[in-house]
């Protein structure tokens, strides 16, 4: 059983915890009601952890900090009403499940619900809407949500440092604490509506960063997603919070962790469905007569900092004071939506805004022409929508933001329909067209190719695009919209949600043939996922397979698996000494050490075990024994590019304190395990990305390792030692009969496939007996493990023991004729 465990802030997290090394079944979770779920059933005979997938329905679990309904409680009565929000993004990217899917969504209601009546709304709403609420306690939701998400995640996303004292924008351990509880929380409700691990749950925004952390500490195997709807800083930003930190596919302690960048898309029939409605036509009609002989350009933005609604007024400013020409022909509509938070710099951009906007109507308006017109109030969804249709311009100036899909809306709206192509008086096959300016620093700029894209923080750049956009032709116009209009249609809310299932179907296809463990505590806590036959190795099997086997091989890499990588003192003990010269005097066994150290090294210090094979820097030179030659790799070069990367590395070495470069005979590393971990980090990237531009044509390669950079000759790695050694044995007929290879990195990986891949092949004239054994509980292409180097010691003195047949020799048995033979 895992100990619970308090050591730091962070492991507040880990009080729910329990024997993961028992399987746990599929099939037995399911919700009855909320609040009400069927106890777990732990099987503890199935030793193998196949776990398959179960036969229920599979359910799509929706997980957001809101719930996707208007809520509205009647005083008078003291009823509640409720209805699903069909404009929410949750609620339309169900279009993109399979019809027989079940989706259930989990998230907090957007109102206070009297403890008293959570049980009663609970059950209601998971029977009428599936939907899980989670009943925040008032002072948590105030300080997870409105504290810590919206003061510290938010403006932090959104490359905005906390520098300023008295704005109370300075990390607060409490506010974390309360991140942390509620996510906690979620998770807990989250568990009621898994049925099975065949369920997928897929989390929304930073919200709940730290959901799938608590549900994979419960269920290891269940399909979690995670979308970030805001946009992700630069690791400098990020880390400036002071918490533990820690399509692309990630290879992450065993499993493959995918990454993508995934453009959400707008719902195309729900769009075309209001602008049919009679509210919306007439409101466009209104809009067209009251602008007539006017470009409209259109903003819609929610009122925060980050939306640039200023510098988008400025940018006008900016075009009108230069363009004289265009006083009275322009005007800009900006839609401004409620403030999602409130605070001194939300309402600092709302007078900000409103003053500049007075400010460029007084100087260049009149009684009867305002260049900004300014919508700071609610208004009905129609009335947006028709704003979109009757725009001929749409301008999103964000300095920083996600996915905004106000765009997408746009060009969905300016399609029109045949009522109000009729209105229009142009027949209904006429060309529609469509102009956008977007921010370059906005999610969907990539996705909308012909747009105008702008720097908002320049506003002659903004003020350009604006003029550009006015002067287009109508044929440029419309070939501007058909472009994004295609684009938008096929990428729509329902592809989107499809490729994100079918992307985290595809991340977790082998989920039920890996076998999981764990470790760590609280938000330390982590899944290994191991093949089903990775095992530990136990001296009995190993010992027993190497007394009955007559020709053995064995490999062995050094630092990490004979000496401890923590170890200051790399020098080997004369306990290794001693027992790898016991294995060398076996005439059964032929021993290498595969290194990545130099020769000379090698070479001192295994001095005293003449027949033992060195394979020094990876291989790049080999020799079998003491008194043999030392064997050059077949792609040995001249050393020529060792004049370009050598000066590079120097650089880094200097700019990089605490790094230092180790000169081999076959090739460079650069060290930065003594470096600052984050910096050293980056410099390793930013070299590896240099060096191999500059030796592009070099007949090297540039290896990125465990706090190194190495570079070395092309053909040079451990796996070829194991085959050059396999080979050459097979070829002098003596091919092995037992194999044993063990390391601890991921050079000796190389080594562990070579040696499956040989066996697979069936190279060797009969099957040997394999023992790929990997240093440590990690993902390994090795069938075998153990957790130390001690262990690896232990294993070694126990099969020291072990003597050929003919050389025991007992008290009650011995004979001159016994002496000679062993001597000889």
């Amino acid at each position: 059983m895992v100990s619970k465990s308090y050591t730091n802030l962070l492991d507040m997290s880990g009080e729910d915890v329990f024997d993961f090394q028992q399987p746990f079944r599929s099939l037995p979770r399911f919700v009855t009601s909320p609040s009400i779920t069927s106890n777990p059933d732990w099987d503890t005979s199935n030793a193998d952890d196949s776990v398959g997938p179960a036969s229920c329905c599979v359910r799509k679990i929706i997980v957001s900090n809101f719930l996707p309904l208007n809520c509205t409680k009647d005083e008078a009565t003291g009823q509640w009403s409720f209805s699903m929000d069909d404009n929410q993004l949750l609620v339309q990217l169900k279009d993109g499940f399979p019809m027989e899917s079940e989706v259930v969504y989990v998230g907090s209601l957007n109102a206070e619900v009297d403890p008293g009546e959570q049980d009663q709304l609970s059950h209601k709403l998971f029977r009428e809407y599936k939907c899980i609420p989670t009943f925040l306690p008032a002072d948590l939701q105030q300080q997870f949500y409105h504290g810590f998400c919206k003061q510290q995640l938010w403006p932090l996303f959104h490359y905005m440092l906390p520098i300023c004292l008295d704005k109370g924008e300075l990390f607060d351990r409490s506010l974390f604490q309360a991140y942390v509880r509620a996510n906690k929380i979620f998770g807990d409700k989250v568990m009621e509506a898994i049925n099975s691990d065949d369920d997928c749950v897929w989390v929304h925004d930073y919200h709940l960063m730290l959901l799938p952390t608590f549900l994979r500490k419960k269920l290891h195997r269940i399909k979690i997603g995670f979308f970030l709807h805001s946009p992700f800083p630069s690791s400098e930003i990020y880390r400036t919070l002071p918490s533990k930190r820690g399509h692309i596919g990630i290879e992450y302690f065993g499993r493959t962790v995918s990454l993508k960048i995934l453009a959400v898309g707008v719902h195309v029939g729900r769009l075309e469905s209001v602008l049919r409605l009679p509210a919306t036509i007439s409101k466009v009609q209104e809009i067209e007569q009251r602008y007539k002989g006017k470009m409209v350009m259109l903003g819609v933005d929610d009122m925060d900092i980050f939306k640039g609604i200023s510098l988008k007024l400025l940018g006008l400013e900016f075009l009108l004071e230069r363009t004289p020409k265009l006083r009275g022909k322009v005007v800009l509509v900006q839609i401004i939506n409620p403030a999602r938070s409130t605070g001194k710099d939300v309402e600092e951009a709302i007078n900000e805004a409103i003053s500049v906007a007075e400010r460029i109507n007084i100087k260049y308006g009149s009684a009867e022409y305002k260049p900004v017109i300014l919508i700071d109030y609610p208004i009905p969804s129609y009335e947006k929508i028709a704003y979109y249709a009757a725009s001929d311009c749409c301008i999103v100036n964000a300095v920083r933001d996600g996915m905004n899909l106000i765009p997408y809306e746009y060009t969905v709206c300016r399609q029109g329909n045949e009522e109000i192509d009729k209105l229009r008086g142009v027949d209904k096959s006429s060309h529609h067209t469509s102009t956008l300016i977007v921010s370059e620093f906005v999610g969907c700029s990539p996705s909308l190719s012909g747009a105008f894209r702008v720097n908002p923080w320049s506003i002659e750049d903004v003020a350009d695009a604006l003029y550009k956009a006015m002067d287009l032709t109508q044929s440029e116009r419309k070939l501007r919209h058909d472009k994004h209009y295609r684009y938008v249609k096929t990428h729509d809310v329902a592809y989107w949600a499809r490729s994100f299932s079918q992307d985290l179907d595809r991340a977790c296809k082998d989920h039920y043939s890996r076998r999981c463990w764990t470790t760590g505590f609280g938000l330390n806590f982590r899944v290994i996922a191991l093949s089903p036959g990775f095992r530990r190795l136990s001296l009995e099997h190993f010992a027993s397979s190497y007394k009955k086997t007559n020709r053995r091989l064995i490999f062995m890499d050094y630092d990490g698996t004979l000496v401890p990588q923590s170890s200051v003192n790399k020098v080997p003990s004369a306990e290794v000494n001693s027992i790898l010269t016991s294995l060398c005097n076996d005439p059964k066994n032929c021993v290498f050490i595969v290194s990545g150290r130099d020769r000379t090294t090698l070479s001192e210090w295994f001095a005293s075990c003449d027949k033992l094979g060195i394979a020094a820097e990876h291989g790049y030179f080999i020799r079998w024994n003491k008194e043999g030659e030392w064997e050059t790799s077949s792609s040995a070069q001249d050393c020529e590019w060792k004049n370009i990367a050598e000066p590079i590395m120097e650089v880094y070495k200097e700019t990089t304190d605490g790094s230092s470069i180790e000169t081999k005979e076959s090739g460079l590393v650069w060290h930065y395990q003594d470096a600052d971990h984050d910096f050293g980090s980056c410099q390793a990237k930013e070299l590896v990305s240099h060096l191999e531009r500059v030796l592009a044509n070099e007949p090297v390669v540039v290896k990125r390792g465990h706090q190194i950079v190495e570079v070395k000759p092309q053909g040079v790695s451990k796996g070829i030692v194991v085959d050059t050694v396999i080979r050459t044995l097979i070829n002098n007929e003596n091919a092995p009969d037992f194999l044993m290879c063990i390391g601890n990195d991921r050079s000796d990986e190389d080594m562990f496939e070579s040696i499956n891949e040989a066996v697979s092949r069936s190279v060797f004239p009969t099957a040997p007996d394999v023992f790929a054994c990997s240093v440590g509980q990690k993902a390994s292409k090795a069938k075998y493990y153990v957790d130390a180097c001690s262990e690896v010691i232990r294993l070694l003195k126990g099969v020291t023991a072990i003597t050929p047949r003919r050389e025991v020799i007992s008290q009650s048995q011995v004979t001159f004729r016994d002496i000679l033979e062993v001597v000889s």
